[in-house]
């Protein structure tokens, strides 16, 4: 880990040698997204920190799109999983198929054994299949009968879903929306990008193709060169007070204990120090400024933190909660 000045710049020109490789990427995918440059940011950080991502927005956003051409941008293997409620979990994670020729067993994988899978409208599945992706984003292995198979690395689940309140929807168990290092909200464009959009979509010959300019070597690259981003320990102390203040808000004199019904997990604190190295990253920094750890709080703390009924008669949401906590914890 560096600890001098010269060691850190040493990192930082590091870290811009590689991220020249990602902003490639980026202008890549550009091509066929217009706008939604948080969304393209945070596929960026999850690529990099080796994190799944849960996307969550209305039909006809360009999630499923973001997703796709950030696939085919890269020289990997993809697989899309449409979730509909009569979904099995052979269905995702494979099976044992009987050889009526010598009587045995043989294992057919399922579309899980992808680098990159894209779970489609996840929350349209039960939870029986919802869970069937635990032990894969998790231990990243499958077991099929009595045998594991481990997955290919990098692999990543790039999960999309309808906001809860939409017709045909099962909530996602706690359990499983924790294996999500992030939870982006995906909203609608601007009037200006909408523009953009009918100039570029609005015809029949469809959207522009993107090229591969990425191979899963690089990615593997960037994740060695990710751990070696300086984070002070006044930046450490500062991500570890923000999760233990959505546990126990009064120690932090935050009157919102009523709000909350349960704080964030340990890996909120895990995933807030991956997500700031790679925003600083992104940013072409050899360091991280607490200004990365903000930046990228609301998407790893959203979904762990589960608010009260009390927070719900009064309107409040964990997004609510972490932006309090933001706000009024103290910045190194």
């Amino acid at each position: 880990m560096p600890t001098t000045h010269s060691e850190v710049q040493q990192i930082g020109e590091l870290v811009r040698e590689h991220q020249q490789h990602f902003e490639r990427l980026l202008t890549e995918i550009r091509r066929v997204i217009v706008g939604q440059e948080d969304l393209l940011r945070k596929l960026m950080v999850g690529l990099l920190a080796n994190g799944h991502i849960l996307l969550e927005g209305v039909p006809g956003l360009a999630k499923t799109l973001a997703v796709s051409s950030l696939a085919r941008s890269i020289h990997t293997s993809f697989q899309r999983l449409q979730f509909t409620p009569d979904l099995l979990p052979a269905d995702i994670i494979g099976t044992l198929v009987f050889q009526p020729k010598d009587g045995t067993f043989a294992v057919k994988k399922g579309p899980i054994f992808a680098n990159l899978v894209l779970a489609d409208e996840i929350n349209r599945a039960p939870a029986k299949v919802q869970s069937a992706l635990l032990e894969a984003m998790q231990e990243r292995q499958v077991t099929i009968g009595e045998e594991t198979f481990p997955l290919d690395e990098p692999f990543l689940v790039l999960a999309t879903q309808n906001p809860i309140e939409q017709e045909g929807t099962y909530p996602l168990p706690e359990a499983q929306v924790d294996r999500f290092m992030l939870k982006v909200i995906v909203d609608y464009p601007s009037r200006d990008e909408e523009r953009r959009i009918l100039d570029r979509m609005a015809r029949h010959r469809g959207t522009p193709e993107v090229e591969v300019v990425m191979e899963p070597s690089r990615i593997l690259e960037a994740r060695g060169v990710l751990d070696e981003i300086f984070i002070d320990d006044k930046i450490k102390d500062y991500i570890v007070s923000l999760v233990h203040a959505t546990r126990r808000p009064s120690e932090f004199n935050l009157e919102i204990a009523p709000w909350i019904e349960y704080g964030a997990s340990p890996r909120a604190t895990i995933f807030l120090a991956l997500g700031a190295r790679a925003m600083a990253f992104l940013n072409g920094r050899g360091y991280v400024t607490p200004q990365d750890v903000k930046d990228i709080a609301p998407d790893v703390m959203r979904h762990r933190v589960i608010v009260s009924y009390e927070a719900e008669a009064e309107e409040k949401t964990s997004d609510d909660v972490v932006r309090h906590i933001l706000d009024h914890i103290e910045v190194p």
